[in-house]
């Protein structure tokens, strides 16, 4: 049987560990806590992943490494660089391909459809730090010790997920609530559903095309939020939202409440331009394409008014 360890359990990572569990992979699922889905082809594992050592046994005679860890949104620059080093590491001494999750932070400020070709402009703390973690995959790819890609999301969607959008906006607008959003709300941006976000990761380490090179998850919309936050509220016959831009001024003065919500200052040129992902590559070459936004909206709808057996304890994706 053929077997994959999985780092983090976020709502990309606990998607694709069940999608190779479904399809009949044996699966390890790595977090500090040991959280994740109930399934009997999930093994879920407790552990610390910046331990090489351990991780690299852990990984013993997988195929597949795969990266979808998220340090706290805070600590990026202390938090990453070991366990991305320790990753890479663990993928290289167990023999493991290695398909890592990754954003668009390392592109920087971009006008127009972004293309998986575009050159790294980081102009964010933590996007040095994503094109760092980036660089140093693809120079052990390059030497010849292992194999790597990466698979790029834009802002998140899905009922299983912590994004901005869903711990801001989502909650409040179903009950008819006010919210308010980090961002112009009239600008478009690509959306990714966490299922494409997992589908994208298994189809890339599944084709030999993939390694080398980074890949653009199919976006489920391009949407402004004030659209699409217009077609969640109308699925689920809410009211009308009454949804308000969160301007610098208040998330500046929020941020020095919250050392998270600081974070999200230095991302804001994400969140006040249009950003669009171009994904014709992925969808020519690997064969994935996105869920439709309303089964993804419906899912998020139900996913709050349900609940969810799962530990949702997790880091902002």
């Amino acid at each position: 049987m053929t077997f994959s360890v999985v780092v983090g359990a976020g709502g990309t990572g606990r998607a694709l560990a069940r999608l190779l569990a479904d399809s009949g992979e044996r699966v390890k699922l790595v977090t500090r806590s040991g959280s994740g889905p109930n399934h009997p082809g999930i093994e879920r594992v407790a552990g610390d992943a910046t331990a090489v050592d351990w991780l690299t046994d852990q990984a013993a005679g997988a195929t597949t490494l795969y990266n979808c860890a998220m340090p706290p949104y805070d600590r990026w620059p202390t938090d990453w660089p070991p366990l991305a080093a320790a990753l890479l590491a663990a993928a290289e001494h167990s023999g493991a391909d290695y398909v890592m999750l990754g954003n668009v932070y390392a592109y920087g400020a971009v006008s127009g459809p972004v293309t998986e070709d575009q050159p790294s402009a980081p102009i964010s703390v933590k996007g040095a730090v994503r094109e760092q973690m980036w660089a140093d995959a693809l120079a052990a790819h390059e030497a010849g010790r292992v194999r790597v890609t990466e698979i790029r999301a834009g802002a998140f969607l899905g009922g299983d997920t912590m994004s901005v959008y869903n711990l801001l906006v989502v909650p409040s607008v179903l009950a008819g609530l006010p919210a308010s959003y980090p961002g112009d709300l009239d600008v478009e941006h690509g959306w990714t559903y966490v299922g494409d976000a997992a589908r994208t990761m298994l189809a890339a380490a599944r084709h030999d095309e993939a390694w080398g090179r980074v890949w653009h998850v199919p976006s489920t919309s391009m949407l402004s939020v004030r659209a699409l936050t217009a077609e969640l509220t109308a699925l689920a016959g809410a009211p009308d939202a009454q949804l308000t831009e969160l301007a610098l001024v208040e998330l500046a003065r929020l941020g020095a409440q919250d050392s998270v919500t600081a974070e999200l200052l230095e991302m804001q040129y994400l969140d006040r331009e249009p950003f669009l992902l171009d994904s014709a590559h992925t969808s020519a070459v690997l064969g994935v394409t996105a869920t439709p936004l309303k089964s993804v909206l419906i899912e998020t709808i139900d996913a709050l008014r349900l609940g969810s057996g799962d530990d949702r304890h997790r880091a902002l994706e």
